[in-house]
């Protein structure tokens, strides 16, 4: 398998990704044919599984915009994945000119494309870290040049948390930088789940099982098992629903019915 130029040579392109797999999901260019193939595999059970993602991209704008409107200028996307047209810091520097943006992600290859598309950009950068270590993300010099603790700050965990297992303790990683957010601060997240996806769960655990068989399980919790994300946030309006349901900019009854799969919502902080 010949490397691509962007494709940085400490990792090994024989082994899926999941930030690679969201990308060919979502139409990109940034995979390799091992990750297209797991991604093949797991839409032969959940067929929908662009669909998803997709809404999942359309929500995390919305929730930009709304950040924005709240005043909010920074931007801390922790598990941002492969940047796409689109993304935060080109919706919330539309909106809000000079707004900051903090990408972070354990994938190489998220993170050195990321590098490239920031380019000349000085009001957004990009940190090789991991969501289950907080400290190593808050205290990162790029944290620490682009991000104001001291002022409300948006912090996106769209599509990332159901890839954390119970046993490195996802509530803790999420309660440990609620703590280090400001009042007003806003937390932004969707979350993979079996009640909205339009079959059997036995079916769609085909899917499942393919993440797990590349080393990336998917954990798919309830509705109530998400809500416990947000204790110590308010839930914004309209609270914990399907990604569709929230804030919609189109009626929410045209959708796919596989973008109705999962849940997003927006909390604040007292």
């Amino acid at each position: 398998m010949e490397r691509p130029a962007w494709a940085p040579r400490s990792i090994d392109i024989s082994v899926p990704s999941v930030s690679r797999i969201y990308d060919y999901y979502l139409g990109g260019s940034h995979n390799f044919e091992v990750d297209r193939d797991a991604a093949r595999r797991a839409m032969e059970f959940m067929p929908g599984l662009p669909k998803i993602m997709q809404a999942n991209r359309a929500f995390m704008r919305r929730a930009v915009r709304l950040a924005v409107d709240e005043g909010i200028t920074q931007f801390l996307d922790i598990g941002s994945g492969i940047p796409t047209f689109g993304n935060v810091h080109e919706v919330a520097q539309t909106a809000s000119p000079g707004a900051r943006v903090v990408y972070v992600d354990h994938d190489p290859v998220a993170v050195a494309h990321s590098h490239a598309v920031l380019a000349g950009n000085e009001d957004a950068g990009v940190v090789a870290a991991d969501l289950r270590k907080p400290q190593e993300i808050l205290t990162s010099p790029e944290v620490q040049r682009l991000i104001d603790l001291n002022r409300p700050v948006a912090l996106l965990l769209v599509a990332i948390l159901h890839f954390v297992e119970d046993v490195d303790d996802p509530y803790g990683a999420v309660a440990e930088l609620r703590e280090a957010l400001p009042p007003g601060s806003l937390l932004v997240l969707t979350h993979a789940s079996y009640e909205g996806i339009p079959l059997p769960p036995e079916r769609a655990g085909g899917a499942v099982d393919v993440y797990k068989d590349i080393r990336n399980p998917l954990i798919m919790r309830s509705r109530d098992e998400i809500a416990r994300f947000f204790e110590g946030y308010d839930m914004v309006e309209p609270g914990l629903v399907p990604m569709p349901h929230w804030r919609p900019d189109t009626a929410p009854e045209d959708e796919d019915p596989w973008a109705f799969s999962g849940f997003a919502g927006v909390g604040r902080t007292a």
